[in-house]
């Protein structure tokens, strides 16, 4: 049931400005000038932005794949430093670091009573609609966090906050926004446990984080295949695999190191622009890959992002979102297969104390740390996949 909300407004003079990564069109954004973040409503929070991320969702969009309309500014993966909060805030204080879930969520509504704060009702302006991010195409007006402040909703619920080790770990504390529970999650619905095998497609940033929570979990075995190798090389770090497609079968590589089984689980991290390696694209290919690759009863994640509507695609099919999966082979090998954007708030609290401990670190995957002002050499370098560019954070400041 939608939940009516009542409205606050502010008054702003207008001349308070603030510097914002802003979207200009197909491949282009540059950082300018606009409005300050404000406290809008009372359960809101106003967080000065110390780190943000450039994450691989925000290609769709950089690249003009999607309906991201032009003058609105990036940003879902985002963590800093509470400088004002809402009447109605109790939990979280002024001086505090936090860490944002790319979810905007109530806490309230009958999705997130049930946990699924990535399909929250409340913050989800479209009626027939379900859930909420920062800076992100068809999840609400709600602007991104690649800027010097961001204004959360419901403070309470949406800001997880940080210990004494916050700004020295900030590298690996910024990719609980995001980047780290989808890789959780990927693991989560394929089913990981310790003890199995489990093969990953797509080695970006969101591939790399399944494969160092099915390591965490105890996986004996992780594949990664990709054919980037940079990439490859940061999951050999970790102890995974690395399986080139464009120099091997990684269905046949997977099937030999199996006796011809398959591995137990799959995690799908590539999502709808997945192409071959002569850049041929072809939505259904990882998800394929995966149906033949895993087991008889194995599970299979799907965190990469996939549309209903994808204007750019190779076929009509494709541009409505309808893709050609092996169904019949999937439902003959009894395999479950999970899908949809991560609940980061079901994860990041358990996350933050794997990476308090010391028994993660994320930032391994960090590339490049650029001031915000560097932003669209970043989005162009990031966008075009050149070499050694795997995961950048913006520091505002």
């Amino acid at each position: 049931m939608k939940t009516d909300l009542p409205s606050y407004t502010v008054k702003n003079s207008g001349s308070e400005k603030m510097k914002a990564v802003v979207y200009k069109g197909p491949n282009e954004v540059n950082v300018e000038e606009v409005p300050d973040a404000k406290i809008e409503r009372p359960t809101d929070v106003l967080v000065r932005i110390t780190a943000t991320n450039i994450c691989g969702s925000d290609l769709h969009m950089y690249e003009g794949r999607t309906d991201f309309a032009v003058g609105r500014t990036f940003g879902h993966e985002n963590m800093g430093e509470v400088i004002e909060v809402g009447n109605g805030v109790d939990a979280v204080k002024v001086g505090e670091h936090v860490v944002l879930p790319f979810n905007i969520s109530c806490g309230f509504c009958k999705n997130c009573e049930r946990g699924f704060t990535n399909y929250c009702m409340t913050t989800q302006p479209d009626p027939i609609g379900a859930g909420a991010a920062y800076g992100f195409a068809g999840m609400g007006p709600y602007p991104g966090g690649q800027a010097q402040m961001l204004r959360v909703p419901y403070g309470d619920n949406n800001c997880l906050r940080l210990g004494e080790d916050a700004i020295e770990k900030q590298n690996d504390y910024v990719m609980l926004s995001d980047i780290f529970p989808t890789g959780y999650h990927a693991t989560e619905m394929a089913g990981v446990i310790p003890g199995d095998t489990v093969v990953i497609y797509g080695a970006g940033p969101v591939g790399l984080m399944a494969a160092l929570s099915a390591t965490i979990k105890g996986a004996s075995k992780v594949w990664v295949v990709d054919r980037r190798p940079d990439r490859l090389a940061l999951a050999e770090q970790i102890g995974a695999i690395a399986v080139d497609d464009s120099k091997t079968d990684p269905v046949q590589f997977v099937l030999d190191q199996t006796k011809g089984i398959g591995a137990d689980r799959g995690c799908e991290c590539v999502g709808y622009q997945s192409h071959d390696p002569q850049g041929t694209e072809d939505p259904a290919m990882t998800l394929n890959r995966l149906i033949q690759s895993v087991r008889i009863t194995g599970g299979i994640g799907v965190v990469g992002v996939f549309l209903p509507a994808d204007p750019g695609g190779f076929d009509e099919n494709a541009k409505r979102g309808k893709i050609a999966i092996d169904y019949g082979l999937q439902w003959l090998k009894g395999q479950s297969m999970g899908s949809g954007q991560c609940p980061v708030k079901k994860y990041n609290r358990q996350l933050r104390e794997l990476i308090a401990g010391g028994k993660a670190k994320p930032s391994w995957i960090v590339s490049h740390e650029i001031p915000l002002s560097e932003a669209p050499n970043a989005y162009k370098n990031f966008g075009d996949r050149n070499n050694g560019w795997t995961k950048v954070i913006l520091k505002p400041e």
